[in-house]
């Protein structure tokens, strides 16, 4: 009997675990980017913000930047090149006016993070052997289903990061 409920109380354990890294990242079903295959990496949403952004124009969307503890160390210090290790994330809203703010303001005045864009997800991933080609970086980016782009799309990643190259290819700068 002690030797069905240890069986039966492993095999729980064993699916609770499977069905929890399956959500971490809130995507179940990940596929990896083309190019670079990097997947949408487990716990993100837990690191710490780096800094935040707003995009005008065709994009106009707010974005938060953050930074596994490898990049954000990195940030902190200054430190460039980033160290292998080293993950940033970007993940952007709709910049969205908010009426009910507004009303409380008086004035059109606040913005607050709307529905997911299109391309909702982006990564950089340092390893700079396997990455050389790129400047040791690896992208990856994802709709707000957790799709991947196509091929064509990620191609344009690395030749974008290029006129940072000083910068160790990263736009984002650190916001202490």
């Amino acid at each position: 009997m002690k030797r069905i409920v240890f069986l039966l109380t492993a095999a729980a354990t064993v699916v609770g675990l499977a069905i929890f890294t399956a959500t971490i990242s809130g995507y179940a079903d990940e596929q990896a980017a083309p190019v670079y295959g990097i997947r949408i990496q487990p716990g993100y949403r837990d690191w710490k913000l780096v800094s935040v952004a707003h995009e005008e124009g065709n994009l106009n969307d707010i974005r938060a930047i953050l930074g596994n503890d490898v990049a954000v160390e990195a940030y902190r210090n200054g430190a460039l090149p980033f160290p292998d290790g080293a993950i940033i994330a970007r993940i952007s809203w709709k910049d969205t006016p908010s009426e009910e703010n507004n009303k409380v303001f008086g004035r059109q005045q606040s913005h607050v993070a709307g529905e997911a864009p299109d391309w909702h997800l982006q990564f950089m991933v340092k390893d700079s052997k396997k990455y050389a080609a790129s400047g040791g970086w690896g992208y990856a980016q994802f709709d707000k289903n957790g799709k991947p782009a196509d091929e064509a799309k990620h191609k344009t990643c690395f030749p974008c990061h290029q006129p940072v190259k000083d910068r160790d290819y990263v736009f984002t700068r650190y916001a202490p």
